[in-house]
């Protein structure tokens, strides 16, 4: 009995224990929200629209210049004037202050084509003060903007921290205004980090499970030592808990050049590249599969000068690893037009250094991968599901080439490794492993050799564009 009573004591010491260790461990967020919120601000915007202009906005870019769009301008004509009269819309966001002397860091959503931005912030012992604020300049590819308000007194003003060294689990904070609902504070954790959610060539977002809502839009994401380590930017509409930030290492560059040059100057590599994968990888013998598959390069541009070549593999770039083409992208896009940019490259077995001097990249000179397209033409000789010929002189003008070269794709069996691979009818294979094609038994024969690696890696042009596919020979 004695026993029983013992280990039950031991077992109700252990949980009291665990339980105020527990709570020891949660953290107060008090002081923080006190002080931090002080330099936190809510944005009204006012602009101008017409009913036309606020319907426009729900046609997809997909859908601008079809049938779908004409029923606008259709009903645009139909209801005339009173359909274009103009209106005053009105709309909430939040920001945060940086500096003393009275600059603002938001969202370019958030005052986006606004006619008149009103800054409003909570001063102790008094009511809220309001100011009309100046826009110094905005960044749309990263959906942030600095506005300047003055005051004949110093402001309050937040920090920013490395974004960099917060980890997956670190507990962070959020203040902004939800709905309408000034100096609303939120905490949670950050969930991930490095999210790709389709708002632009640069995402890299901080996900966190702070709640925000619309109206937090440009509120600050904040550590535990209430340095901004995030921008709130985006949600899931459809779900709970998961809230989007603007890390802070990429957000302080280009606050600093829209503070200097009320613009963002950003580096040009002048390349086209594409997604690795893990087939593509094995046929360039390269061990791991990362790094930015290079399909073509701008005539006279940084990586044309440099030497960069189609079938490159970037490796790194001034010593820091890429890990796939949308990181060499956010990397060079960090980077200033003028800067010396050292690569690593895999060609041909080999790692390779050259160093690339960078162009000024235009909101248009950021390259994509072309989408596919098909094509029918005359039958030609059946191989790895791929029905090829030569092509002809005025196929040739078409793809931009001047000699007769390479194998044209004219049909394609369906469930093919070929057609899984994404090639199409339309295609011209160039290459195949990097060596020339210039007729089906040339074809054949790399072909014969790179079964030993069980892929060959196939190189195209399509609709002008240069593109890798990989075709696994199991």
């Amino acid at each position: 009995m004695k026993k029983r009573i013992l280990r039950c004591s031991v077992i109700l010491f252990s949980m009291l224990f665990l339980a105020q260790t527990a709570g020891a461990a949660l953290p107060v967020f008090t002081q923080m929200a006190a002080k931090a919120g002080k330099a936190v601000v809510n944005i009204s915007t006012v602009k101008t629209v017409t009913a036309r202009d606020s319907l426009k906005r729900f046609i997809p870019k997909s859908q601008q210049g079809t049938p779908f769009e004409d029923f606008f301008d259709q009903f645009d004509q139909f209801f005339g004037k009173k359909y274009q009269q103009p209106r005053k819309e009105r709309s909430l966001g939040s920001g945060f202050l940086i500096s003393q002397d009275g600059y603002i860091v938001t969202n370019n959503h958030v005052v986006e084509g606004a006619d008149e931005i009103k800054v409003k912030l909570r001063e102790e012992g008094k009511r809220e003060k309001g100011y009309l604020a100046e826009v110094i300049g905005t960044d749309a590819e990263t959906d942030l903007a600095l506005l300047k308000i003055y005051s004949k007194t110093p402001l309050p003003y937040l920090v920013f921290g490395d974004s960099d060294t917060i980890q997956v689990g670190e507990w962070v904070l959020a203040i902004g205004n939800p709905f309408g609902l000034d100096h609303t504070v939120t905490a949670g954790i950050i969930s991930a980090k490095g999210r790709v959610i389709g708002a632009g060539p640069y995402d890299n977002f901080l996900q966190t499970d702070a709640s925000i809502n619309p109206g937090n839009s440009g509120g600050p994401l904040l550590n535990m030592r209430g340095e901004v380590i995030g921008i709130n930017s985006a949600i899931v509409a459809s779900g709970q808990g998961i809230g989007f930030a603007i890390p802070s290492s990429m957000a302080n560059d280009v606050i600093e050049q829209l503070k200097e040059y009320k613009k963002v100057k950003r580096g040009l590599l002048g390349v086209m590249v594409q997604a690795m994968d893990d087939n593509t990888a094995k046929a360039l013998g390269l061990g791991v599969n990362r790094g930015a598959l290079v399909a073509s390069t701008t005539p006279g541009g940084p990586a044309d000068r440099a030497g960069i070549k189609a079938g490159d593999i970037i490796l790194a770039a001034d010593g820091e690893a890429i890990d796939d083409y949308s990181d060499l992208t956010r990397k060079i896009g960090r980077l200033t037009p003028g800067a010396k940019v050292s690569l690593t490259l895999w060609r041909k077995g080999k790692r390779i250094l050259l160093t690339a001097s960078l162009d000024e990249r235009s909101a248009e000179g950021l390259a994509s991968e072309e989408s596919d397209t098909s094509g029918g033409q005359e039958n030609g000789a059946l191989f790895l599901g791929m029905s090829m010929r030569a092509p002809h002189q005025d196929e040739l003008e078409i793809l931009g080439l001047q000699d007769i070269r390479g194998l044209l794709v004219v049909g394609m069996e369906r469930d093919s490794l070929a057609a899984e691979a994404g090639i199409v009818p339309g295609d011209l294979i160039l290459e195949a492993n990097q060596e020339p094609v210039n007729s089906l038994n040339d074809f054949k024969k790399i072909v014969k050799k790179a079964k030993k690696n069980g892929v060959v890696l196939l190189f195209v042009k399509r609709k002008g564009q240069n593109l890798f596919r990989s075709i696994p020979l199991d």
